[in-house]
């Protein structure tokens, strides 16, 4: 009876013991399943930095290198020399182009300034010109006064004569009857002998005064060719003149030349932008690069992340700014401190859940997939006060996100 007993008690223990099992398993995996929620972590991570591939602005043969592969280098330091000289010849063509540009300028300016004075003078003339036709003009009107008066002159000496020879015609036939004497005719053929000279003599200056009107008018008409010849000239030496606007519009483009080779000359020495490590250097001096062509990659030693894979069932326990725990499998035993910095929103589509996505319609594949594996978003960490010589980049990494519930971990 104290045997079955027994062995019912080790029964009943040992359904306790279970039971207790159980729940104590089931609570760990609470616990874990909680811890793993609220502090994710995972393994799919990697040590990332920005890096750049090192590629030359301008052609040409290396002629020096002053780094090797794995070097690190500060901000400032010169990486390689590319053979100058064909652009310091450039430089030096530019700058004589622009000298002899200015000098055409100076040159044109004396020009300019000869052929403004040509038509100074060509308007000078033409005032000289129309004071000509002015003291032309006045001296036909003078003319035309004079014959006009001359006019009145030759009248009054013919109208005087008229006299003269009516009065000996009407006292002649009275001297027979002795109403007159002889020497009254003798005055009266004088006087009529007498005007008859002084009408030719008036008609003399008529004609002379005709004369000095001819004169005079063709002068006017000499004054008024000379003023229309003055006037073309003043147009045509006014069409001479240049301007510089040719000249100085190139200035802009012969400066732009000189900067050109300028900037080429100064890329010919290429210098380190930040404190990076030299990797992928295959090249050695004498090697001729091409421009844009990369010779090496520049690894940014300034900053490191951590980026790290999570699912996407666990994004939303991961904010920007939270605490993380960073390990690299190099370093197992070594902590580093890191912060979130950003959330992925987008990774390669999956070709066997959405298809192949083409211009027309999602090629849909008809595939029963029983079992779905959560997507990962990549998350960046930000290590902090990393040293530089500490990682590489995209080796293996660990990283745990301290959630809000535990913010001291962090530290």
């Amino acid at each position: 009876m104290a045997l079955i007993e027994s062995e019912e008690n080790r029964r009943r223990i040992g359904r306790i013991i279970s039971v207790a099992s159980i729940l104590l398993a089931a609570i760990t995996g609470l616990l874990v399943l909680h811890t793993v929620s609220e502090n994710p972590r995972t393994d799919d991570a990697e040590v990332f930095a920005n890096f750049i591939g090192v590629a030359p602005v301008v052609s040409g043969p290396i002629v020096k290198l002053n780094v090797v592969d794995n070097q690190l280098v500060k901000q400032g330091d010169l990486l390689f020399d590319i053979d100058e000289r064909p652009y310091a010849y450039a430089l030096e063509q530019a700058k004589s182009q622009r000298a002899s540009l200015e000098g055409q300028i100076v040159d044109t300016g004396r020009t300019i300034a000869s052929q403004t004075s040509a038509v100074d003078v060509a308007k000078a003339s033409v005032k000289s010109a129309e004071a000509n036709v002015s003291r032309a003009a006045a001296a036909v009107d003078e003319a035309k006064a004079d014959v006009i008066n001359a006019k009145a002159a030759v009248d009054r000496a013919d109208a005087e004569t008229a006299y003269a020879t009516n009065n000996l015609h009407r006292i002649e036939p009275l001297l027979a009857k002795q109403f007159v004497t002889v020497d009254q005719i003798d005055q009266a053929k004088t006087l009529q002998t007498t005007r008859q000279q002084a009408s030719a003599q008036a008609r003399s200056q008529l004609a002379l005064a005709q004369a000095r009107l001819d004169s005079a008018q063709a002068q006017y008409k000499q004054a008024e060719a000379q003023l229309e010849q003055s006037n073309q000239q003043v147009q045509q030496a006014t069409h001479a003149v240049t301007t510089l606007e040719p000249l100085t519009a190139q200035r802009t483009g012969r400066t732009s030349a000189i900067d050109l080779a300028q900037y080429n000359l100064d890329n010919c020495k290429f210098i380190a932008p930040f404190n990076g490590r030299v990797t992928n250097l295959t090249i050695s001096e004498g090697a001729y690069a091409h421009t844009g062509q990369e010779i090496f990659t520049l690894i940014d030693t300034r900053t490191w992340w951590a980026v790290a894979n999570f699912r996407e069932t666990q994004l939303h326990h991961i904010h920007p700014g939270m605490k993380a725990d960073v390990y690299v499998l190099s370093r197992p035993n070594i902590r580093f401190n890191g912060v979130v910095d950003s959330i992925g929103f987008g990774v390669t589509p999956d070709a066997d859940v959405v298809g192949r996505l083409t211009q027309g319609l999602p090629d849909v594949q008809r595939t029963l997939n029983w079992v779905h594996l959560a997507s990962r978003f990549p998350v960046r960490v930000r290590i902090e006060a990393a040293p530089n010589d500490l990682f590489r980049l995209s080796e293996s990494a660990v990283v745990v996100i301290h959630g809000e519930s535990s913010p001291s971990k962090a530290n």
